[in-house]
């Protein structure tokens, strides 16, 4: 089931990995396209990496860590589309993640605290340096369409990232309280996704109607 967990990773990863070699390159609708492209082939790998070793079960310090550390970079990332995304819909999704991941992170700080539980990431973890990296390439990209589009692309292939992780982290945790946090918490990552896809749907759908 850890699985999972490195899938995630990667997916995320990968899309850093693109933006970091997309700082040189014309930002046009091609290039931004080419998120979705990078965030399947991580998700492939990942998947393939899983099956080739065994990788150790995640422990609830464990998994209070990557929760800590997906609330705080989708809201960091939300933060940067609120003031840099060109359209009113794409700022909007920005400002949600940014309060919606604030307040789920929280929440999640609030449990560890009363648990009095040391957060922890898996070793070898480099989703932090990942983020980072995203967020920087992000602030690095111009204003405008392309932009808007590797953010959004970005947003539909993490969250469904984090949902296979918190159904991984679900069924690891051993406390009953993390656990149900977990549980309240994936509708909200659920409905993030399906408007993340919508928004989408409607840039795909502007590029479309450009090309003619």
């Amino acid at each position: 089931m850890s699985m999972r967990v490195t899938r995630s990773i990667a997916v995320i990863g990968a899309c850093a990995l693109w933006a970091a070699c997309s700082k040189g390159e014309n930002k046009d609708d091609t290039a931004a396209a080419d998120t979705s492209q990078a965030a399947a082939a991580a998700t492939d790998t990942g998947a393939a990496a899983g099956g080739a070793q065994a990788t150790p079960a995640l422990s609830d310090a464990n998994i209070a860590a990557i929760l800590d550390n997906a609330n705080a970079a989708d809201s960091a990332t939300g933060k940067i589309a609120s003031t840099k995304g060109t359209r009113a819909d794409v700022k909007d999704f920005g400002r949600t993640m940014m309060r919606d991941h604030h307040a789920l992170r929280k929440q999640g700080q609030d449990l560890v605290k009363k648990l009095k539980l040391t957060p922890e990431m898996p070793a070898g973890d480099t989703s932090a340096a990942a983020a980072k990296h995203w967020d920087d390439s992000l602030n690095a990209m111009p204003k405008g369409a392309a932009w808007d589009k590797a953010y959004i692309d970005h947003e539909v292939a993490a969250h469904e990232a984090v949902l296979q992780t918190l159904q991984t982290a679900e069924g690891a945790a051993q406390n009953a309280e993390l656990k149900d946090l977990i549980k309240k918490a994936t509708p909200n990552i659920q409905a993030h996704l399906d408007k993340a896809k919508a928004v989408q749907q409607k840039l795909n759908g502007s590029a479309d109607t450009t090309k003619k």
